[in-house]
């Protein structure tokens, strides 16, 4: 199953409009329950000088990234390793430089789409026509403090759900847009990243590596505030450099599962609990799927597929089962969610599918439900009370169908 990480994937520093530093940021970060972030400074990765040497300090991955900030929209780029020069595009083009993001290993994703443009915030409303939505691999479509009460984001959400309808399959976010850090800061809502088992085993060993190298990237760093530069060793500079290139080679490593999470759209929104969803076909012969094995109690010997968020369910007339799960155990401490019945609703472009009460301390819900033909995706919503403001409170981004019927 996906292994959930808290992620924040819209941030600043004063190396272009922020007021922090990159070293403030990531403790502002891990102090609010984020493992991840992106830092996507406008039109600039040279805040990225300490990474290492950060995470080395505060725990926190960073990944490359940077925002395009443009007149006619601002884009941010996630997974960079190198600049992709934002002013080889034109007004009509704009996926001419999606190409050049991801020939540079990167993804790309329409920031805050609907916020007030110029000349309050030049280039902050989307006005980039997109001719094939299948070259974005996300939108924001919440943005800021309180997203899901603000008219933009629901218009951002609203957007994304027309293409869904409209049988394109792009992922959606939540995006602080993190300029600075405030003690009477409203809540951030906080997109989570599903990596499935094997990526994590994976990540954990290149975890060790960037921590020593960062280590020693810390006693270099500590030793050259002590020496004046004639007495430091050319030699040691030289392998520094060298070592740099690694970090580079190992960052990519470190950065591609999460790169690859989020243009799958494994991916779950929420200002608070953690909202999970999959899907279980039930059937009597294997069948194409992410895991495929025995759930069932002993005396029930059919196998069945399990269908992730992001994933496709490739089934024709086979029993679906929805199983949703409400985890409140993930940051628990950085959100406070009133004793209340809560609203989960499954929708998909066919509408509601089914929507239940759920007690805010229940952790799981499932349903057995037929889905009209042809289906082309279902997601979970969870609505109820935050901050004494009703409204949506998370979702799951889309798990698709290939216009299955399932009674």
């Amino acid at each position: 199953m996906l292994r959930w990480t808290p992620a924040e994937l819209h941030t600043h520093t004063f190396h272009s409009d922020g007021s922090q530093s990159l070293q403030e940021l990531a403790q502002a970060a891990k102090q609010a329950g984020i493992d991840v972030i992106a830092l996507t400074d406008h039109n600039t990765q040279s805040g990225l000088m300490d990474r290492e040497r950060i995470e080395a300090s505060t725990g926190l991955r960073i990944i490359a990234g940077m925002e395009w900030t443009t007149f006619y929209g601002h884009m941010v780029t996630i997974g960079l390793q190198q600049y992709v020069d934002w002013r080889q595009v034109g007004q009509g083009d704009i996926e001419k430089g999606i190409h050049l993001v991801h020939e540079a290993g990167g993804i790309a994703g329409i920031a805050h789409p609907f916020r007030i443009g110029s000349p309050i915030c030049t280039g902050c409303y989307w006005e980039y026509p997109i001719h094939d939505w299948s070259k974005v691999d996300y939108i924001e479509v919440w943005s800021t403090l309180m997203p899901f009460m603000k008219q933009d984001s629901q218009r951002a959400f609203a957007l994304w759900t027309d293409l869904l309808n409209a049988g394109h399959r792009l992922a959606a976010t939540s995006g602080r847009d993190w300029h600075r850090t405030l003690p009477d800061d409203a809540p951030a809502a906080i997109t989570y990243i599903g990596l499935d088992a094997i990526w994590k085993q994976k990540l954990e060993g290149v975890e060790q590596k960037l921590d020593q190298n960062a280590a020693t990237e810390q006693r270099m760093y500590e030793q050259s505030q002590m020496n004046t530069p004639a007495s430091i060793d050319h030699s040691e500079w030289v392998a520094a450099q060298d070592q740099a290139e690694q970090h580079s080679s190992i960052h990519r490593s470190y950065d591609h599962p999460y790169i690859e999470a989020i243009r799958n759209g494994r991916l779950s929104v929420t200002m608070g609990p953690l909202l999970d969803l999959y899907a279980v076909v039930h059937h009597h012969e294997a069948m194409e799927g992410i895991y495929s094995y025995s759930l069932l109690p002993e005396s029930d010997h059919s196998a069945c597929s399990i269908y992730q968020i992001g994933d496709v369910i490739h089934a024709g007339q086979q029993q679906l089962q929805l199983h949703i799960q409400l985890d409140r155990k993930i940051r628990h401490s950085h959100y406070e969610l009133p004793s209340q019945k809560l609203r989960l609703v499954i929708m998909s472009d066919q509408g509601i599918l089914a929507e239940t009460k759920l007690d805010s301390e229940e952790p799981w819900q499932e349903w057995t439900i037929a889905v009209p033909a042809p289906t082309k995706w279902l997601r979970a919503e969870l609505y109820g009370y935050f901050h004494e403001v009703c409204g949506m409170l998370a979702f799951t981004n889309a798990i698709y169908t290939d216009g299955m019927n399932t009674e």
